[in-house]
Order: C-alpha cells, then structure tokens, then sequence
C-alpha cells in the first residue's frame, strides 16, 4: 500500500483530478479546485487503499494510519488558526465517504465532529452565539449515535418532539393538533432556543447511555477514529449494496474518507447552504441550477427536512422574481457562486453538482463532482457540449450512459384524460406512475413483490429506503426538494418522483392531504390510505387521486442526433425481437435494421387460434394434425405478410417452432371439456393424450427442430405460410428478406433434414405462384455442443444466431426459471459479477460463442452471424459481441436505441483498443 493520506488546502493539494480510483470522486474533486484556487475549507483524503485494507484486516486501521492523520490534522491547524481538541480555538471537521463513482446518500456523513461539553462552551464564545454551538452539538450527538454507535435516529425523535413542543408554547403557538409533521414545519429547529438545546442534549446523552451503556464520548480523537471506520464500514451497508448492484460497481473499488474543517451555514441569516448544478440535471437545458436554505446545514438540503429556495431570482421556473432567492438575499455571494460553477464546467468539460456552504457570507465549495442527471439531460446536455465545442461528437456518445436511454421510453400523463388533481409538488423526476400507495419500504418491496404498481409515499426519504424506492413505480415525498435525496436517487433509478409536496402530511400508515382553491387557499382536507390508486406526473410535480391514462414518449431532437452519430461510428447492426407487425413497425420507428427473431409459438395464443393448436397436438395421427394445420396456415401467412410489410427491405428472421408441444395444451378442466367438445373427443381421452406429452425436464426435451424430426407437418405449413407471405408481398412491389431459423440443433442431419423439407416447400409455392423469393436458410446456436461442432453446421447453415438464453442455461446447468433462488447469493459471493442471463458470462459462454465464429467462418466463409438473446440488449454483452466481431445484435423493441447507442460506444472503444487511428 502506498501513501495513505493526501492533503489539500492553502492553494495547494496533494492530489488532483486523475486520481479517482486512489481519492475517490469526492476527495479528486476537492484537490482539483483546491489547485484551481476555488475557495475550498482544508482538509485530507484518506484512500480507498486503506478502506480495502481496512477490511483484509478485519476492520482494523492499518499500522500507522492513525499517526499520519494525527500529522495532517497538525497540518490543518496552523491554516485555520485552531486546534483540534482545543476549548480556545476549536477546531471542528467533517467525515465524509467518497466512492469513485457517485453514490448520493447510499454512505454516510459525520459533520460538527470534535465537540464536548468544554468545546462548546469555546465555539460559543469565539462565534458569540451560545445557540449556534449547541445546535452543532446536538446535530453531532444525534448523527455519530445513529452512524457510529448504533443508535437508530428514530430514539431521538421525541425527544426532539419534546423540545419543539417547549419552543412551541414559548411561541404563543398550539402545539395540541399538530402531527409531528406539522408541529416541524411550525417550529423548525433553526426555533429551539439555547434553553431548549441544552436540555435536548442531556436527554440524547440520556438516551445513549441506555442504548449502549457508555456515556457519549467527549474525546474528539477518539470520535474522529470511530467516524473513519464508520464511514469505512458503510461501504458495506445494506443500502450501499443494493445501490452498487444496481449500478454494476465493484465491492472491491472500496470508498475514501475526506476529513475536512467545518465551515458553518448554521450561523445565522448571513449564512447557508445549498446544491448546485451546472445545467438542469432533469432536463439538461444550460442553465445554473440548484437550491439553498439560510441559516442551515448541508444535511437540511440532502435529507430534505426544509423545503429549500432556488438560487437565482427566477429558479422557481414561474416567471416570479423570488425574494427568497440567494441571487436576491445575498447577490455578491451568487455572483461569485455563477462564477466559480462555469469555471468548474469548463474545467472539467463535462455538468458538475456542487455542495456549497456560506459563511458570514464567505463562499466555500465542499464538493464537485459529475453530476448525475436523466437519461433525458444526459443526451441534451452531451448533444449541447458538443455543439458548443466543449466535446466532440465522439465523446457526446460515450457520455451517455446506454441504459438511461430507457428513461426517455416511459410514458408521460395524457393530457387530454380526464383526472382529478390530489395535490402540486416539484417536479424531481420526469415521467408517469400509477400504482397503489405504501408508506414503508418493506411494503412497497413485498407488493411489488407480488406483482403490484406501487407509489412509495413517505415525509421524506432516507438511504435506508432504497430497496422499497428501487421496487416502487414512483415516488412521492413531504418534504425535500430537487436536491433532495429522493430527487437524487429517482432520477438515477429513472423512476418518477414528486417532492416537497407540502400539502400532504404522513402519519400513522395514512396521507392526510389539503386540497386549495385557485388562490391558495385550503377548502378541505381528504384521507388517502395504503393500497389507494394515485398516479404522479414527476414532470409537472403533480399528484392526481387514482389512474390516469398515459401516452407514448415522444423522443427528441437532440436525442435523434444523438442517433445518428451513433450509427455513424457503430460496426454492428442492430435488429429487434418481433413477433406481430405492430412490434416490427415499433421496432423500425425506434431504428431497427431487421428482425433478429420472429417467434412464431406467440402467434399460436390468440383466442381464435389457440383450439386449431391443441387440436393439431392432441390429434391421433399426422392426418388429424396436417387438418388442424390447414387451420392455422391462413393465420401464419397473414401475420408474416404483415411483418415483412412493416420491414420493407430489412431482413427478417423468423424462428420455426420451438417450445415443447404441452405449453399451448388446456391447463384447467373447463378448457379440457370445450375443447373436448370442438374435436368430438371424450375428455377422458384427451386428458390421457395430455398427460403423455408431460415432460419432465421440457427445456432439454421434445422441442425445437425434434419436433420436425418427429412431425415434419408442422414445419411444413410453417414454411409454407413464411414463402406464400414472402411471394405475395413481393408481388405487391415490396422487398422482402425472409430467413427462416431452425431451432436447437446439434448436428448437420438435423439441419440437412430441416433444410431438405424447407427447400421442398418453398419450391412447391414458388411454382404454384410463378415468382421465386431468396429464402436464407440458417439456426440458432443454443447448445454447447452446437457451437463446438459449428463447423459441421455451417455447411447447412447460411447463418448462425446464437440464443445466448438457452445457450447460458446449458452451458452452466441453470435453469433460468428456477435461478431466481440462489442467483443473487451467487452474486452476492462474487462467484458471479452479475447475473449471467442479464449480462453474458463471457469466460464461458462467450468462448462458446467465439469457438462457433471460429468454426463456423472456418467452413463457410462470410458466415453471418448474429445474436437473438435478452443479451443483445444489455451494453456490456454488446461490447462483448462486437470485439467477438460478430454481425448484429437483436433485442426488444424499446431496447433498440439502447443497443445502437452501446454498439456504437463499443466500436470507439475496440478503436481507443488498437491504437490512434492512421493520419495522412
């Protein structure tokens, strides 16, 4: 391990910006604007080396850490004019976590550190405000209890209730009806006076000493090396891991610690705090963007318990000037804030979040990072720079993150629906939701659990929320604003929020919610209680009682831009999973370039088809079948006309039968008897039929091209229907591109005999119709043994796709619908990285699919080659797919842009890979 400790402070840093990994975003972030001449409060980075180390030796700090940090605390001093531990010039620092990448709120944060009863007394006489010192003191029991001593928050609460209700009284105001919710808002802390402080505080030692049986430690050293190891062992909290799950990042990349001087926004109305963004990180428009609170802490903003104020008189996006403003209330701090943000974005090329604490109106920046924003601000804001010159057009692409582009697919409210307006609050996170309310997190994941819409409805959110927030649909909070922690996390997730909702008040498993006229002024009060219907429109920040219909996404302009210098550089095509017209014309519209796989077994559920199917599989003999065929044949050739219209000169690749026959038989006694009744059948009979094709391991059994090993009638008419559809559309003018894929197999007889029996059918129809089509012939690579035998296969085949779902079940001997049981522990263990059916296995069954290129290119040169799975929508198997140089990828509709976006991401890596490109 190398150095532990890096400094930062009086202009100079240790550090700088290329140091992530080792400091973290938030201490590389620190040392940058430290050299930058940024007004920075001094402190130290203590490394992510550590924190690994810490956990190798069982939650220990390494040998000799302490005593470089006691040296870099010494170092602090002399800049700030205090000492650490002293009553006469206190020094006071805040603890704080720092991953390198951003996890808003996931770990935790210890401000006000280095207080005892002897120091507040000094803090109180050197800021000359008694109230101040012991409001910082009781901030600091409150939040090194909870973190660091084990004390949950919640223990304090009504001590806390007691001291508003004192404060209250003393106020002239009636506390008797007021919910603790709105006694807070009546009587917000910034109220208690220095009486009610003290008081407060004895009752929160109180509190520890039962909890733990130790009184509070009043040593400021050894609060500060219980703070470092509590921000360590967060790293490995329960909300820390369920966020890195969601955000593929690595356990071992470990988090700093930064250990920096406080500065104070508590100190009156001459100071503050707030958040910042360089442009709206909803929207991406270019505009400086944020909130503050007077008189507050950082911790007042992010946990949302006051509703904060813009900063800018106009930042309310209403066209009123706001008095509250920071640009009103103190204009040469906000002047100075404007500049030193667009110094920031310019340094760093890219929009940047900023923490800010004023002082006696002094400015300081606590932190700048990359801020995290919507898919719909990623793509406006990457579109932008690169116009403005700030980027190029090839790092536009690889700013945007490929799965946020899901964000811009949700629906939005319609407008034209009728809908009956709950209440208005800010607009946190663009999109719709509508499902059931649940005020807990552990609610809102047991009913989306059972398969339930769900709306998570809470004052205001907390790390600890994560679990229910990522199960949850939307979600709706009290209190807090754009900053808050519920408007961070929900636009990350993508989920639709609406926040500081100040007319609905929770308590007690219920929504107390004011309903105002057109003036503001409150008419009445409704209940709305768990499991009601709300919807919230997280674009407008409004919340409507009960379901409203919604409407497509409509995608923008510089999303289309976007689009098109992504195609520009990307190799591999994309084409999407589509098995009625209506999905292949979605599928075009969002920029497919063909069908990667048409599953013909969908088109056999409709109602009117369904009876044909079974009485086709419960027939005695291939007489009864070929008639229940005659049945279905109509129908196939009318869906394929219809798909190979919608995709007019791109290629379509459509799937023969695959599942195993007992899939589409009756599941209940009554479809039993009405089907018993259509083929003139005793039911009897029929369920005995039903019961022989029972399988007990169908996923390795009857299916795929067995099926037309054993019944060669049914990809008879199947085939017949793909070339009658193919020959009529041509005859109406239109290109058409048909491929037919054979399913499952595992040697070239199967494909000579599937092939054989295509050909023959084609050529029937062809001479029947006068016209001849280019029928491509071609199979899916699903089983090891196919990819290792590719070359056998190649001289049948004119393509390979590989259907790296079933390809991943048997080359791993999982189930994937049995998997969900252990796969997360597996995960979990590390054994795996992610879950191989989400994100390919490409040790293993990515050297299948190399070994079946490999083989395959080797007899038929040219071969082309594709892939048909859930893989070929997810940007890290993509990548994978394109150094495997494969031809295209195939995914879902809605996943299309997402996969030409990591498509073309994957090129300009494999490009960076091999070395600057040759100049003249």
């Amino acid at each position: 391990m190398g150095r532990s400790i890096y400094f930062f402070g009086g202009g100079q840093a240790d550090g700088d910006a290329q140091q992530k990994e080792l400091l973290g975003g938030k201490g590389a972030g620190l040392a940058e604007m430290t050299r930058l001449g940024i007004p920075v409060p001094p402190g130290f980075t203590v490394t992510t080396e550590v924190c690994n180390a810490y956990y190798a030796a069982g939650r220990a700090l390494p040998a000799g850490v302490e005593d470089e940090i006691r040296a870099a605390i010494g170092r602090l001093e002399p800049l700030l004019d205090a000492r650490f531990g002293s009553a006469e010039a206190p020094l006071l620092v805040s603890v704080r976590s720092g991953a390198r990448a951003s996890m808003p709120g996931m770990m935790d944060t210890i401000l006000n550190l280095g207080l005892n009863d002897e120091i507040v007394r000094g803090l109180a006489k050197r800021t000359g405000s008694e109230r101040f010192a012991l409001d910082a003191y009781r901030r600091f029991i409150l939040t090194y209890a909870d973190i660091v001593l084990g004390v949950p928050r919640d223990r304090f609460e009504e001590a806390l209730g007691r001291a508003r209700k004192q404060a209250a009284a003393r106020l002239g105001v009636d506390a008797t009806r007021l919910n603790a919710a709105e006694l807070e808002r009546k009587v917000p802390d910034s109220l208690l006076d220095p009486e009610s402080l003290a008081a407060l505080i004895q009752r929160q030692k109180d509190i520890v000493l039962g909890a733990t049986g130790r009184p509070f430690p009043d040593d400021p050293h050894a609060q500060l090396w219980g703070a470092i190891r509590a921000v360590f062992d967060s790293w490995k909290n329960h909300r820390a891991q369920v966020y890195r799950k969601m955000h593929d990042i690595p356990e071992a990349w470990g988090t700093a610690c930064n250990v920096q001087a406080m500065v104070f926004g508590n100190l009156g109305d001459d100071s503050g705090t707030g958040v910042a963004f360089t442009r709206d990180p909803s929207t991406g428009e270019r505009r400086f963007y944020g909130e503050w609170l007077p008189n507050a802490q950082g911790e007042d903003v992010v946990a949302g318990v006051r509703t904060p104020h813009p900063l800018s008189r106009s930042g309310a996006g209403d066209g009123v000037d706001d008095a509250r403003s920071l640009e009103a209330q103190m204009p040469e701090v906000y002047a100075e804030l404007v500049e030193v943000q667009a110094t920031l974005e310019r340094h760093f090329r890219d929009m940047q979040d900023l923490e800010f604490t004023i002082q006696q109106k002094k400015l300081f920046l606590l932190q700048c990072r990359t801020g995290k924003r919507t898919g719909r601000a990623a793509v406006r804001i990457a579109v932008e720079m690169a116009k403005e010159g700030l980027i190029s057009q090839r790092e536009a692409i690889l700013r945007v993150d490929p799965g946020s582009i899901d964000q811009l697919l949700h629906p939005s409210i319609d407008p034209s629906a009728p809908k009956k307006l709950l209440a208005r609050g800010l607009p946190a996170s663009p999109g719709a939701a509508t499902g059931q309310v649940v005020f807990s997190a552990d609610e809102a994941e047991r009913r989306a659990g059972q398969g339930k819409a769900v709306i998570l409805v809470r004052s205001e959110t907390s790390p600890e929320d994560i679990h229910g927030m990522k199960a949850a649909r939307g979600i709706l909070t009290a209190r807090g604003g754009m900053t808050s922690h519920a408007a961070v996390v929900a636009r990350g997730m993508g989920k639709s929020c609406v926040a500081g909702c100040s007319a609905i008040s929770v308590s007690q498993g219920q929504m107390a919610v004011t309903l105002y006229d057109d003036h503001g002024h409150p008419t009445d009060t409704i209940t709305v209680k768990a499991g009601d219907l709300i919807t919230l429109d997280g674009g407008t920040g409004t919340v409507y009682l009960g379901a409203v219909p919604t409407v497509p996404a409509a995608l923008s302009g510089e999303f289309e831009e976007l689009m098109v210098w992504a195609d520009a550089v990307r190799r591999l095509r994309v084409r999407s999973n589509a098995d009625t017209p209506h999905d292949a014309r979605t599928a075009r519209n969002f920029g497919a370039e063909g069908i990667g796989l048409c599953r013909t077994e969908h088109m056999f559920f409709d109602e009117e088809r369904i009876q044909a199917m079974r009485e086709m599989i419960l027939a005695d003999g291939e007489a009864g079948r070929r008639r229940a065929l005659a049945k279905l044949l109509p129908f196939q050739r009318g869906d394929f006309v219809g798909v190979f219209r919608e995709m007019a000169g791109l290629p379509v690749t459509i799937r023969l039968l695959d599942p195993p026959l007992h899939e589409f038989l009756p599941q209940d006694e009554a479809q039993l008897h009405q089907l018993s009744k259509a083929m003139g059948v005793p039911a009897q009979d029929l369920s005995r039929k039903n019961e022989e094709l029972v399988e007990y391991n169908p996923m390795l059994g009857h299916r795929g091209c067995r099926l037309a090993i054993t019944s060669p009638e049914i990809y008879e008419m199947q085939a017949r229907a793909i070339v009658e559809a193919a020959c009529e559309v041509a005859a109406a003018g239109i290109e058409v591109e048909p491929e037919i894929m054979i399913p499952l197999s595992m040697t070239r007889r199967e494909l000579a005999i599937t092939r054989a029996l295509v050909e023959g059918v084609a050529e029937k129809v062809f001479a029947e119709k006068g016209r001849r089509v280019d029928v491509r012939f071609g199979t899916m690579i699903e089983l090891p043994r196919a990819a290792l035998v590719a070359g056998e296969l190649a001289e049948e085949a004119e393509f390979f796709s590989f259907g790296t779902n079933d390809l991943t079940q048997t080359a791993l001997g999982i189930s994937r619908d049995d998997a969900g049981r252990f796969l997360g522990a597996y995960v979990e263990a590390g054994i795996f990285a992610r879950d191989p059916f989400q994100s390919l296995d490409v040790a293993g069954v990515g050297e299948l699919v190399e070994i079946g290129r490999d083989r395959g290119r080797a007899a038929r040169p040219g071969l082309k080659l594709g892939v048909c799975g859930e893989h070929g929508g997810d940007p890290s198997s993509i990548a994978f797919f394109e150094r495997a140089g494969l031809d295209y990828v195939s995914c879902s509709p809605f996943r299309v842009p997402v996969a030409r976006l990591a498509a073309a991401q994957a090129a300009l890596a494999a490009e960076s890979a091999r070395g600057p490109r040759a100049t003249d």
